[in-house]
């Protein structure tokens, strides 16, 4: 039987489709063309300018910090929300589970104009505190989901068996349930630090003076007409995704 070229086609065409804007950024970060129309010469300089600029590196600090502190609380709180809503049946875990859905399918714009008009009623300055709050407010959900999915398959028989020989509640939970559900745990700190990274929208409402992140400096330069520096940024940014990607697949194979 013959077989047929358009698999490859279509596999070829969306690999295209998915590279190739990165590929033209990568390139116009060492274009000497300021606006990234015409290939004018190679350059380092847009690399010189970024490692120069002060407020670029400490958005990325704020940003980084932001994303660990809120991830980890959302791994926390995730967590236990998906334990309670595989183990108990009632109109309470009902209410529940319709509020970590919530954030889910809410548009950003709503929740981050809803958060700033929380913060505002309570009189809460806008600042780093608010923009943890509302980091972890929509990345518990991911997490939740994902620890939920873990837990489809757990086995609580082997909670039990830790519990008939001698092992406290808290004994078997440290020991049995939390290590059986890590790599969920960690995958869903893992997509909550992502997002929380790549928040603009629900961030511009709830930070305040001295609090600019990443995704909010960005914005700024790109107003300011600084798109070579951001290319720049963003190759860095690339490499070390690739770099991360990269060893986290050779440790997976050699643990394998």
């Amino acid at each position: 039987m013959k077989r047929s070229w358009l698999p490859s086609l279509v596999t070829l065409a969306v690999l295209v489709f998915f590279f190739a804007p990165l590929v033209m950024l990568v390139v116009n970060s060492f274009n000497a063309s300021r606006f990234g129309g015409e290939w004018e010469g190679f350059t380092w300089q847009w690399y010189e300018r970024l490692w120069d600029a002060d407020e670029v590196w400490d958005a990325l600090f704020i940003t980084l910090k932001i994303a660990a502190v809120s991830s980890v609380t959302a791994m926390v709180l995730g967590t236990l929300a998906a334990y309670a809503l595989h183990r108990f049946r009632s109109w309470l875990q009902s209410f529940h589970s319709m509020l970590v859905t919530l954030p889910l399918v809410m548009p950003d714009i709503l929740m981050g104009m809803s958060l700033l008009a929380f913060f505002v009623a309570l009189g809460v300055e806008l600042g780093m505190a608010t923009i943890w709050i509302a980091h972890v407010t929509f990345c518990v959900s991911f997490v939740t989901m994902v620890v939920l999915g873990r837990l489809q398959d757990f086995d609580f028989t082997l909670l039990d068996a830790a519990r008939d020989l001698g092992a406290s509640p808290w004994v078997a939970a440290s020991k049995v349930l939390v290590p059986l559900l890590l790599p969920g745990i960690l995958a869903g700190g893992l997509l909550a630090f992502t997002l929380s990274i790549d928040d603009y929208v629900i961030t511009f409402f709830v930070s305040g003076p001295g609090t600019t992140t990443l995704p909010l400096r960005v914005a700024s330069m790109m107003k300011g007409r600084n798109l070579p520096m951001i290319n720049a940024l963003s190759t860095l940014m690339i490499a070390g995704t690739f770099i991360l990607a990269a060893l986290a697949f050779r440790l997976q194979r050699r643990r394998a």
